[in-house]
């Protein structure tokens, strides 16, 4: 069994389950499961560009929070299961279909087996960079696992607000877990760097975006998270300030968050931003909440080429 995996203690929840024989917090066992492999259009410019991501959805996932769009693989609905060489060979395949990078979506609870794919294919010829792109409920002890194997950290930072957290994500400790992560990434990866050379594109190489969706009614928590984050880091990172906050059909139990963000929140917060000093961010423009942003996890889009 992979180190880690006997007494699982990868994630924050630390459920100590033995993943050979039962699954965790997270949903999944010991073998890699994906439920989408594909390029993707729809991240920010400079991780997407115009080739499109290499973007590998893995299924299970630590957080669970209670508006996911992504929920069918978050349970374990969908995903198809792959051997170490197969996610190996999984990451070269994309490479050949001209992807700007490896992205990685909710690889947490399979990082162990990511670090050994991740050195078999680059031994075998995988230079394009590697994206981690994660909720930011974290350890730093596991990202640690990946120093000088990811390139690029696109974590979330959901909320500052504990009682959000714990509402909408059962994880009251999210800050102070997704904080300390964010920490981590920016020590081992830097500052931005970008590439220009390619086609005109600026292509990022290395370094930290952080995400935060603007939720409906919460832009006061929005607000402190900006704040915390340019506080801590000024320009060694990008934010990503998002309005596509879209949500589900059954959500009656959390009537707060049953609609979708106003221009007028998100604008407010955006602004607050721009207030602070803020420079290196990304922003949204017009109507982003719609289901175009939802996947459709047909995962034979090109898993079946390493099946």
């Amino acid at each position: 069994m992979k180190e880690g995996l006997r007494e699982c203690a990868l994630c924050p929840r630390q459920c100590r389950i033995d993943r050979g024989s039962g699954r965790g917090y997270c949903g999944e066992g010991e073998t890699v499961r994906v439920a989408r492999a594909s390029l993707h259009m729809w991240e920010e410019p400079c991780i997407s560009g115009k080739a499109g991501s290499g973007t590998i959805f893995f299924s299970g996932c630590p957080l669970r929070c209670v508006f996911c769009q992504n929920r069918e693989i978050a349970l374990g609905t969908k995903g198809k299961e792959l051997t170490i060489g197969q996610l190996s060979k999984l990451f070269l395949v994309l490479q050949s279909k001209g992807a700007n990078n490896i992205n990685l979506v909710t690889p947490t609870h399979f990082v162990p087996q990511i670090t050994e794919a991740l050195k078999m294919s680059r031994s075998e010829g995988l230079a394009i960079p590697v994206v981690y792109n994660t909720s930011g409920y974290e350890r730093a002890a596991t990202l640690r696992m990946l120093d000088g194997l990811v390139d690029i950290y696109l974590p979330d930072l959901k909320y500052c607000s504990r009682e959000l957290s714990a509402r909408y994500s059962n994880a009251p400790e999210y800050f102070s877990c997704a904080s300390l992560a964010i920490a981590e990434m920016v020590r081992q990866v830097g500052t931005p760097l970008f590439d220009d050379s390619f086609s005109g594109e600026r292509l990022m190489k290395r370094g930290v975006i952080v995400r935060h969706m603007v939720m409906p009614g919460h832009t006061k928590d929005s607000k402190a998270v900006i704040k915390y984050l340019y506080d801590t880091y000024r320009d060694d990172i990008y934010m990503s300030i998002m309005n596509q906050y879209t949500p589900r059909n059954d959500m009656e139990d959390y009537p707060g968050i049953c609609r979708r963000v106003t221009r007028r929140e998100y604008q407010r917060v955006v602004d607050y931003a721009i207030a602070l000093g803020v420079e290196n961010a990304f922003v949204q423009e017009g109507d982003t909440a719609s289901e175009s942003f939802i996947p459709d996890f047909d995962e034979e889009i090109y898993l079946s080429e390493v099946l």
